[in-house]
């Protein structure tokens, strides 16, 4: 009896125990850096804080000069707050787990018990899926691998804790921890969740789209996601598309990355433990977790879950130009012809909304571009191509008007909350309702659409802005606007642009085909450029190009970007790298700036670098505003036009690398335009640059971003570079250079141990495609060098011939290798030019036999003309 009664009072001691420690506060985690915020909305108070079970104490003063940054919480969460888990099994694909609810939300709408589906995909991928066993809860409707099976090996260890749960991610061969959700507390409830993570190092990168340095800020840093037309406001707020999904650089140089799939509204809090904290307000958390360990794979792993960047045509990599402003079809083309006038490169003219009849889609003003057919013949004629622009919105003021009463007949529409009638709002053809790329009745709907503005105009691809989607007025037309309910004003509404969820886009409660666009706003521009690429592919029977505004996690499948309504400022020439580098990060490599700004007058000086730095952007567009001067390079006077013409002369001889970098892309998911960092990560000098960045991994672009500037500060990491003009090699290697960079100048270097083929340049992608090929060729310090080419028709669908040619040089020796057969091209390699050899040869050998050659013993240039080689033929060039 006594035995037993000893035993009851052991188990009524650990019973309290369980019970202390799951409720009653633990504080002692509370240096400022290590805090998260348990009170993110305003009005904080310590009884308002210790009301939800969290501890409240003041920031130190003393660690600030005695002034308190704001965003250091004085209310955060204790050390035992969230889940606990409860059971734990093995699965075919990793494991199952079982949690359980401790502490109540902040915001009601609890979800008490969850499951973890924890995957162990492959070798480098971890998939980590939280969700409501008990309700069908929303999940992104995009298409990512699924598996049956757990990867026979892992460069990981995925290990849980009970309570508080967390899981954290260890790369096995360093033992660093990757992920470790134990940070702060998890918090799953109907419309707010919560997780945070510790992070290896402060050098983290992506969490778009913003306009923001690349290398983003820790200190307290609230990166806001919420698809929205705002103009490009510094910073952390919410811009077109959304990206959740970031590159850690660890201390020891080594990669990884995290993609949280999730398309609701969501902020991401940035603090210098370092920690991140992500707050959504609806779907589940579903996390993929990729180990690199090079920068480069990482975005690899992340666009075999999210899909490879599409193959763009080739014309597509040539100058486009544009302007919101041609009032004319007479002045498109008086531009065109000014343009060839110059010989300045051009392959695509554009159209902005004044085409338009009426701003209504798919129509043609017919006394202002009545020769817009005409131009678009003659665009063709000179194997140049046309893209107009269009907008979801479809005007509902004329029943006769197809695009709106066909799209009537099939149910195409948006529909109003509670309501089977279209959603009415207002953009620029006055009311207008949405097309809904949800409903599969739409997909074809549109392609309808597209087929009948194509047989009026030939359009080559389309511009789609406006798809955020866009509303002049906050929800409808309606009165009131939108019905109350808690997705109008959820409980906890992230750091948004205007505050509230419907600020200058459509109801939270409008339905769509599979759901209400609470869930699915981030998406609709995405799902508007899957159906405009797949319909406009249908009906040119090539690959074609869109470009749009708001993108998600895999439009790069479909599409590219542009920057959006940047300003004729010097800043915005700056920030434009990093965007460029970001979406590259974002498996979007078709992107760019709109060059010499937008908004605004431009000036000469600026126009002339930003041309210089245009013409390095995987996609190449100058664009501006109404009413803005004029900034198209022919129009801005001869000595503008002779730079822009030599700088694009350039990159169209740099076009055969950027085409087969966008074929890695395509095959592999690597990134086209490349930061330092991504090439030498374990380089801390690289770390924040943001001033110069690489295409692939050999070329090297350092542009001048400052008024009156004429000399460029560089930094050059530890290895061999070559003046891209003069082939001289660098004579220092891990250290910032000051080059020259006169007004005609851009600053290109090449890394040693590349070989970059390049072709003689014409003004159009077609012309340049026949002229002959040329390699140059870097030695690295050792005197090896890699490279490939790829080649195919430029335009076809099945791209089933091609050719893959891969150059390699080892031993004085440069041998080419076709691996890949069915294209011919009729140009030949007609000239080789090899850098950085030393001494000088005596004799030169192609395919056994002696050729002539030139040798700068100054310069250490190696180089051979009148070669005549083909591409699809092996050929060995030797020197000794």
């Amino acid at each position: 009896m006594k035995v037993l009664i000893l035993e009851f009072r052991i188990l009524v001691v650990i019973f309290f125990a369980f019970v202390y420690c799951h409720s009653s506060p633990d504080c002692t985690r509370d240096e400022d850096s290590k805090r998260f915020d348990c009170y993110p909305d305003i009005g904080a108070s310590e009884d308002k804080c210790q009301d939800r079970g969290c501890c409240w104490k003041d920031a130190s003063n003393a660690l600030y000069g005695g002034k308190v940054p704001l965003n250091v919480p004085y209310c955060f969460y204790p050390k035992n707050f969230g889940y606990e888990l409860v059971n734990q099994q093995e699965t075919d694909t990793g494991f199952l787990l079982d949690l359980q609810m401790q502490q109540h939300g902040p915001y009601g709408g609890d979800v008490v018990n969850l499951k973890v589906d924890v995957r162990l995909e492959t070798e480098y991928r971890v998939h980590v899926k939280i969700y409501d066993p008990n309700n069908q809860r929303y999940e992104v409707p995009v298409e990512t691998p699924k598996i049956t099976k757990k990867s026979s090996e892992q460069d990981y260890l995925i290990s849980f804790t009970h309570y508080p749960f967390g899981f954290a991610v260890t790369r096995k061969s360093t033992g660093r921890v990757l992920f470790n959700s134990t940070a702060g507390a998890m918090i799953f409830e109907d419309q707010f969740l919560q997780l945070s993570t510790f992070l290896p190092s402060t050098n983290i990168y992506g969490l778009g789209e913003h306009v923001d340095s690349f290398k983003l800020n820790t200190t307290w840093q609230k990166l806001v996601m919420f698809a929205r037309d705002g103009g490009t406001p510094y910073g952390g707020i919410n811009l077109y598309g959304v990206h959740p999904f970031y590159v850690n650089i660890e201390p020891d140089g080594n990669a990884h990355g995290v993609f949280l799939l999730n398309s609701n509204a969501m902020e991401i809090v940035l603090q210098p433990t370092p920690a991140l904290t992500y707050r959504t307000i609806g779907g589940i958390l579903d996390f993929y977790i990729f180990l690199g360990p090079e920068p480069d794979s990482v975005v690899q792993q992340y666009t075999e879950v999210i899909g490879r960047p599409f193959l763009p045509p080739y014309w597509s990599l040539g100058f486009h130009l544009c302007r919101w402003g041609y009032e004319t079809s007479n002045q498109t083309q008086a531009i065109v012809n000014k343009m060839r006038q110059y010989g300045i490169p051009q392959d695509v003219q554009w159209n902005d909304i004044d085409y338009m009849n009426n701003h209504f889609d798919f129509t043609i003003d017919p006394k202002r571009f009545a020769g817009l057919p005409d131009l678009v013949n003659d665009l063709h004629e000179h194997n140049q191509h046309y893209i107009p622009i269009t907008d979801p919105g479809i005007p509902n003021s004329d029943p006769n008007y197809a695009p709106y009463s066909d799209g009537l007949k099939v149910g195409a529409f948006v529909l109003k909350p509670n309501s089977d009638d279209p959603l009415v709002g207002k953009v620029w053809p006055g009311n207008t309702v949405f097309p809904d790329f949800f409903n599969t009745k739409t997909i074809q709907y549109w392609q309808d659409q597209l087929q009948s503005f194509h047989d009026k105009v030939k359009i080559d691809g389309l511009w789609i802005d406006m798809n955020e989607p866009s509303n002049f007025v906050d929800g409808s037309i309606s009165n009131p606007s939108c019905p109350k309910s808690s997705y109008e004003a959820p409980p906890y509404v992230p750091g948004i642009m205007g505050g509230h969820l419907t600020a200058k886009t459509i109801c939270m409660g409008a339905k769509h085909a599979i759901g209400i666009h609470y869930n699915l706003h981030s998406l609709y521009g995405h799902s508007e450029l899957e159906a405009t690429a797949k319909g406009l592919q249908n009906i040119l029977k090539k690959r074609t190009l869109v470009i749009s505004r708001s993108t998600f996690p895999s439009s790069g499948k479909y599409g590219g970007h542009w920057l959006g309504d940047n300003n004729s400022q010097w800043p915005d020439m700056s920030y434009s790298i990093p965007g460029i580098l970001d979406f590259n990060l974002f498996g979007i490599p078709m992107v760019g700036a709109d060059i010499c700004g937008f908004n605004g007058n431009t000036q000469k000086e600026l126009c002339t670098r930003w041309l210089q730095l245009g013409a390095f952007y995987p996609f190449s567009r100058n664009h501006n505003t109404k009413g803005a001067t004029a900034q198209d390079p022919a129009s801005l006077g001869p000595d503008v036009a002779a730079i822009a013409r030599k700088t694009f002369l350039i990159r169209y001889s740099l076009l055969p690398y950027l085409y087969t970098l966008f074929y890695k892309a395509h095959v592999q998911g690597s990134t086209v335009a490349r930061s330092l960092v991504f090439e030498y990560p374990k380089d801390p000098n690289t770390y924040l640059i943001q001033s110069q960045f690489l295409w692939g991994p050999a070329l090297l672009i350092s542009p001048v971003l400052t008024q009156s500037s004429v000399q460029v500060d560089a930094y050059f990491p530890d290895d061999v570079w070559y003046d891209f003009y003069t082939g001289k090699a660098l004579t220092v290697r891990g250290q910032h250079v000051t080059l020259d960079a006169p007004i005609d100048k851009i600053n290109l270097h090449i890394r040693g141990g590349y070989v970059i083929p390049m072709q003689d340049p014409s003004t159009t992608t077609a012309a340049s495609r026949k002229n002959p090929y040329s390699l140059k060729v870097a030695l690295s310090s050792s005197g090896d060098a890699v490279g490939d080419l790829y080649l195919d028709d430029g335009e076809s669908l099945d791209t089933k011939e091609t050719l893959l040619v891969k150059f390699t040089v080892q031993s004085r020796t440069l041998t080419s290798s076709p691996t890949l057969a069915g294209y011919s091209p009729l140009a030949k390699v007609g000239n080789v030019t090899i850098l950085g050899v030393m001494p000088k040869p005596s004799q030169v050998s192609v395919n056994g036999k002696q050729t002539p050659f030139n040798y700068d013993s100054s310069s250490k240039i190696l180089g051979l003309g009148a070669l005549n080689l083909s591409l699809v033929d092996k050929f060995v060039i030797t020197w000794q």
